[in-house]
């Protein structure tokens, strides 16, 4: 309760604070640049409605997570990123780490394939297995979850443009060994529209890509009902330059576009919805971003039942993997990069997310050597079993400054979804250069206020060390690679029944032409064992590629 008393007693401290601050110069912002008042009181949140807008955990809206027992019932999902140079290296990769305690696999593919570009094609050269492991073929995921039993093991896939194929060739896998589509765990990546926004790995134009996108939701639906066909990812956006809140405004915007492609083809919200997932970046402004998550949580539930709907009360909620910030890491003093994805682990742990990798020291100088994974490893085993943060839910509810921040940051995300709106949806705003701009003019700013020094990093700007000589282990990808996996391409090539690959090749343009799920003849060409560059060349015939017009 407000009372006159307390706003006597608050002028007077204010009158203080202010006069102790006599220089004036130091800028209290968040690393979004929002401005923070000294202090927090019950007139910041006398607004906000308990009940509400905050609510228990796992109720609706269900600010305070999704589930009532929080990290009591589940841990949350500790999910190394892992993927370099060959498949086996690869399969060695996932086999040490789920020897050393990691809960799911997450893998990174490499640029060729992130692109829908085969390990012998001439776009390929001098890329195959460096910033991912080489996946050209089902011959290559045979190799890289051998012994790995897939009903057994929740999957993660980095994969966007040319994620239906990639997903075939794991569901032709998995029926090799015999496994129930039914039994199948994981998550893909699979959000183009942030492609088009930041990370800029793209193939076809955006409505043929959402029309492979719903395929995927339509077809996982029917089929593998455990599997989260999509990932909408807020991570790359902020890894571009976003602010929080562009952030997550955009990740949700991208969301709900999804949604309503789904509704337009036909869908029942709540048969997909359910299985919609999010990933969102951890970055360093530890307040910040857990009001971030916890806004997140909040708008994504009403919009889901009061504009979409949706009444499975499932289908409410947003369900979302987090990965520590990439873009704060530094090559200076690499050590410091544990400190800082210490504290972006923690920051995702008490925002509530389901699914969290801790980025390695190394990653600013190259993927992570197995020390370094290790150490990434066990700050998440640290956070979970040490700290005593898992044993209350939510346990920075009531704080008048958290409530205060995410009650903004929930408003402003609705203004920036207006904005969207009257540029006539996600696809038109990309067209038009919208996100692109506002996520450069965003990253311009930053960049001035650490130049100006308005923001310290440290090692960079303030306690830099002359001379420094970085001392660590450095994990290097031998040109070899390149070598086996085109050799072993040019063997499946030659052994392959070349009638039965053309007649699979036949059948996806047969179903793109003709508006058919496109899942079926994906998975037939996966076990023909046509290559990941050989679909995708023959949907580019079909649907075309997309070049992004310069905004400037």
């Amino acid at each position: 309760m407000i009372n006159k008393d307390y706003n006597n007693r608050k002028r007077v401290f204010e009158s203080k604070a202010n006069n102790s601050n006599s220089s004036g110069m130091k800028k209290y912002t968040t690393v979004s640049g929002e401005e923070v008042k000294n202090f927090y009181g019950p007139d910041d949140i006398e607004n906000i409605n308990y009940l509400n807008e905050i609510g228990f955990p796992g109720e609706y809206p269900f600010t305070r997570g999704i589930h009532a027992d929080g990290y009591r019932g589940k841990i949350w999902t500790m999910r190394q990123f892992a993927g370099f140079g060959s498949p086996e290296d690869t399969n060695q990769r996932f086999h040490y780490l789920l020897d050393h305690g990691q809960t799911g696999l997450s893998t990174a593919f490499d640029l060729p394939t992130l692109m829908g570009w085969d390990a012998d094609s001439p776009l390929s050269e001098g890329e195959v297995g460096i910033c991912g492991v080489s996946v050209s073929s089902l011959k290559d995921m045979e190799i890289l979850f051998n012994k790995i039993p897939l009903e057994k093991v929740s999957t993660s896939m980095t994969i966007n443009s040319p994620a239906a194929m990639i997903f075939a060739f794991y569901l032709a896998f998995a029926q090799e060994q015999g496994v129930d589509f039914k039994n199948l765990r994981g998550t893909l990546q699979n959000d183009i529209l942030k492609e088009y926004i930041a990370q800029k790995e793209y193939i076809y134009p955006p409505n043929p890509s959402m029309r492979i996108i719903v395929d995927m939701i339509e077809y996982c639906s029917q089929e593998i009902p455990q599997w989260n066909p999509v990932s909408v990812s807020g991570y790359h956006i902020r890894e571009a330059g976003s602010t929080a809140v562009q952030e997550l405004a955009y990740t949700l915007a991208d969301g709900f576009a999804y949604i309503e492609a789904c509704i337009a083809r036909g869908m029942d919200v709540d048969e997909f919805a359910p299985r919609i997932s999010f990933f969102f970046n951890s970055h360093l402004d530890f307040f910040e971003e857990i009001a971030k998550y916890r806004a997140a949580r909040k708008i994504y539930a009403k919009r889901m039942k009061e504009k979409y709907g949706a009444k499975n009360p499932r289908s409410w909620w947003l369900r979302f993997h987090t990965q520590t910030a990439g873009c704060t890491l530094t090559a200076q003093q690499p050590e410091n990069n544990i400190i800082r994805t210490a504290f972006q682990a923690l920051a995702g742990v008490l925002g509530g997310t389901q699914s969290l990798h801790t980025n390695s020291m190394d990653e600013t100088l190259a993927l992570p050597s197995e020390k370094a994974v290790k150490i990434a490893l066990r700050t998440q085993q640290i956070i979970a079993y040490e700290t005593g943060v898992i044993n209350t839910v939510d346990p920075l509810a009531g704080s008048y400054f958290i409530e205060s921040l995410t009650s903004k940051m929930e408003k402003q995300a609705i203004a920036i979804f207006d904005q969207i709106d009257s540029l006539g949806g996600v696809i038109p705003a990309i067209e038009a250069g919208y996100f692109q701009k506002e996520i450069a003019d965003a990253a311009y700013r930053y960049q001035k206020e650490v130049e100006r020094k308005e923001k310290f990093i440290v090692g960079v700007n303030e306690f830099v060390e002359k001379n420094e000589k970085v001392d660590i282990p450095i994990l290097n990808i031998s040109p070899e690679v390149e070598k086996i996996q085109r050799q072993r391409l040019a063997d499946l090539k030659q052994s392959r029944n070349i009638e039965a690959v053309k007649e699979s090749i036949n059948e996806i343009r047969t179903a793109a032409v003709d508006n058919k799920n496109l899942m079926p003849a994906f998975i037939k060409a996966a076990r023909n064992y046509v290559t990941l560059g050989e679909m995708t060349g023959e949907l580019k015939e079909v649907f075309g590629t997309y070049e992004e017009t310069a905004v400037f």
